[in-house]
């Protein structure tokens, strides 16, 4: 069972992330493998209800976007909610960490991380119904995967924070915990709908092994992946990366045969100057590396 969260006011939290710095474009860059010891982060937020899961705005509507509660714009989302969708989003701007987070089938082989929402749906809830979910719904795009499908005692919504004025009121109502092992468009809302229990409320409490906690609604919590964490995801760590240091004026890069290719011009000038009766060596044909 996931720790539910406290009840907590819907309020934003003003935070901001620290924004990464660019090399002085101006100095010559050599290239060098290093070990990266800096581990990755993740950013745990919770979402509040009418907040979409991306920094630019749209449109098409008034939702407020990520750049509300984030400033550095490197970050990237690992799995969406829609802007009616509450609860947990993890962020990354690390490469391997957002694509483990986001194609588990293919990154995490045999080792798949599942979702888990706390869902409201109208209505009572039947056995029938349950197990429907639990073995698989045919959708538009396909059968869905297997799920964990439990009823939540009813005083489950006493224990989060207050439900937005614009989601539906109904007399009669069943709270679920659905774990799905994939990414579908709005999977969870179309498996309900499906077994005939339209979705009124809809909260990620965790992903991928990570939990929404203690988290209010609008808040962030940055987390540095522990080396089981990145074992879990399957994270190479720590990684042999290029290290940049400077050397000069020149904004390229130097080449790594640059150095090998000057000492067989070298070479060839020298065999040159003290055999004249060599054949001439055509400018246009680029040297053979020695084997």
């Amino acid at each position: 069972m996931v720790k539910p969260v406290s009840r907590q006011s819907n309020q934003r939290a003003a935070q901001s992330v620290p924004q990464k710095t660019s090399p002085n474009a101006s100095q010559t860059v050599s290239l060098t493998a290093s070990i990266r010891t800096d581990a990755p982060t993740l950013i745990l937020f919770n979402k509040p209800y009418g907040v979409l899961s991306q920094f630019r705005n749209d449109d098409n509507n008034n939702f407020a976007t990520l750049s509300d509660y984030f400033s550095d714009k490197s970050l990237r989302v690992a799995g969406r909610l829609d802007a009616i969708s509450e609860g947990l989003l993890l962020l990354t701007n690390d490469g391997q960490v957002n694509k483990a987070l986001t194609h588990p089938p293919k990154a995490n082989a045999g080792n798949k991380q599942g979702k888990t929402y706390w869902v409201q749906v109208e209505g009572q809830a039947t056995a029938a119904q349950l197990q429907q979910l639990r073995d698989g719904v045919l959708l538009k795009d396909g059968k869905t995967l297997p799920a964990l499908i439990e009823i939540l005692p009813d005083d489950s919504a006493q224990q989060l924070w207050p439900a937005a004025d614009n989601i539906a009121k109904r007399a009669i109502t069943t709270w679920l915990a659905i774990t799905i092992f994939e990414g579908k468009n709005r999977q969870v809302r179309r498996m309900t709908a499906h077994v005939g229990l339209p979705c009124l409320r809809l909260i990620r409490m965790a992903s991928s092994g990570f939990s929404l906690g203690e988290l209010a609604v609008g808040e962030q919590r940055c987390l540095t992946l522990s080396p089981a964490d990145l074992k879990r995801l399957n994270v190479s760590y720590p990684r042999q990366t290029p290290n940049h240091t400077s050397s000069g004026t020149s904004g390229k890069p130097n080449s790594p045969n640059s150095h090998n290719l000057s000492k067989r011009k070298s070479s060839t000038q020298h065999k040159h100057k003290h055999q004249p009766n060599s054949p001439k060596i055509n400018a246009n044909k680029r040297p053979t590396r020695a084997r």
